[in-house]
């Protein structure tokens, strides 16, 4: 049985890490003080106790949130990555390459939970193609955003696809 490799990083490819092993503790938390940081709802987190957990490129950037709590961000980007605390560290899930192999199973902070949380799938949804009418500029878009998965240079040279 081979050791299940996670890879991930910031949307803007300074910063990648790498995990090696079970990652079977997601989660969402809804505190006020995670959905500041994350600027959402609420912020899903992976926690990489007992795995092998390696920074590939860069180097984070760090904010002390509590007295108890670090997270950890690119400074270049400002994507949130980490939630460090004295039992371990959990990263960003959407920092990671795939994030929907890592679904939550767990909920903490809940006494923060925005009431509509609870229904956003109910709300319709669109394909960003869908909004070409209103939003013609969508139409040219190029993505500077890091690939979901591992470059050895990036930016790639010459804005080329990697």
């Amino acid at each position: 049985m081979t050791t299940p490799t996670y890879s991930g990083g910031c949307q803007c490819g300074a910063i990648r890490f790498r995990a090696k092993g079970v990652l079977n503790d997601s989660s969402i938390c809804h505190c006020r003080m995670c959905q500041k940081a994350f600027g959402g709802y609420y912020a899903p987190l992976v926690s990489v106790r007992g795995v092998d957990f390696e920074w590939t490129r860069g180097e984070r950037k760090m904010f002390r949130s509590s007295n108890v709590v670090s997270r950890g961000f690119c400074g270049d980007c400002g994507t949130p990555l980490t939630y460090e605390a004295p039992d371990g560290m959990a990263v960003a899930a959407g920092a990671f390459d795939d994030p929907a192999a890592l679904h939550p199973i767990k909920q903490f902070g809940t006494e923060g939970k925005i009431g509509f949380v609870d229904h956003l799938h109910e709300l319709p949804g669109h394909p960003t193609k869908d909004d070409l009418e209103d939003a013609p500029f969508l139409n040219g878009l190029t993505s500077y955003q890091h690939p979901d998965h591992d470059t050895d240079t990036w930016p790639a040279p010459n804005g080329a696809k990697s």
